[in-house]
């Protein structure tokens, strides 16, 4: 693999885990640069990623890169961007924004216009490149740097690419958050079953592992999820107990409202970076 010089802003979390992705795909370590303001952070960077070059400022770190990935807060990033702008000019490289919620357009317009910014919307999971993540390029991006922008992603899990930045809000809803969806659901089931009698650990274990299991026969059978739960849910059953009772609310209103709700809020928070960047 040739991806060129690397370079993260921002050596946060999901930062370490798509620069780990990368060693651990046999990325070569001394084309991976990483800046990080906090001391004590660059230290533990250097331990993390062994032959990674650590910087203090952004200025430094970018200054020979290929590809820059930006792994900052929403609301620092116009403010990351603008001082980057002039070098970007000159050297071009393509941009990867992992920030939620900061539209590509903005992110392009703080760097000074015209260049290639890839959005990618990745998930915590990633961490244990167990991850899924969303990506959006801007018509800047030629499908060579499509290719890198997947690749690199690609080290903490699977990549799907979509053809409207909109839609990236939808995957944040969808996916971005799901994790706390099923963690919701993980923490209910635990709880009423040690509400019914079972102990706490046994409780974790069973609705851990039922999870695992249901994640792999859902992936692995071809079936629709209708098929899987109709295979449950036998006539007069437990299983048809529990689904009459909750066919009988509005969960599924309610759970539907909860991932519009997500959507619209990324949204909204792609404006507000919009008007906080302006000059």
């Amino acid at each position: 693999m040739d991806y060129g010089r690397v370079t993260y802003v921002g050596g946060g979390n999901m930062a370490r885990a798509l620069a780990g992705g990368m060693l651990a795909a046999g990325y070569e370590s001394s084309l991976i640069s990483v800046s990080e303001p906090l001391e004590g952070h660059r230290l533990s960077l250097a331990r993390d990623l062994p032959g990674a070059a650590i910087f203090e400022r952004n200025e430094d770190a970018v200054r020979d890169a290929d590809c820059v990935i930006l792994a900052v807060k929403p609301q620092i990033l116009a403010d990351v961007c603008k001082p980057l702008a002039p070098l970007l000019q000159a050297t071009r490289p393509l941009v990867i924004s992992i920030v939620a919620g900061v539209r590509a357009r903005d992110i392009e317009t703080w760097l000074g216009g015209n260049l290639s910014v890839v959005r990618i919307m990745p998930n915590q999971p990633a961490l244990l490149r167990l991850g899924i993540s969303g990506l959006y390029a801007n018509e800047h991006t030629s499908d060579e740097q499509r290719r890198v922008a997947t690749g690199i992603i690609a080290t903490t899990g699977p990549v799907v690419r979509v053809n409207s930045e909109a839609d990236i809000d939808t995957i944040t809803a969808v996916s971005g958050t799901g994790p706390a969806y099923f963690y919701l659901l993980v923490d209910m089931l635990v709880n009423v079953a040690v509400e019914l009698g079972l102990g706490h650990d046994d409780a974790k274990t069973l609705v851990l592992e039922t999870a695992r299991g249901a994640g792999e026969m859902a992936e692995q059978s071809g079936e629709t999820m209708d098929s899987l739960i109709a295979r449950v849910r036998s006539p007069g059953g437990t299983t048809a107990a529990a689904f009459d009772h909750l066919d009988g609310t509005e969960f599924r209103d309610i759970f539907t409202a909860a991932v519009v709700a997500a959507r619209d809020r990324a949204a909204e928070l792609a404006d507000m970076a919009h008007e906080a960047g302006k000059d």
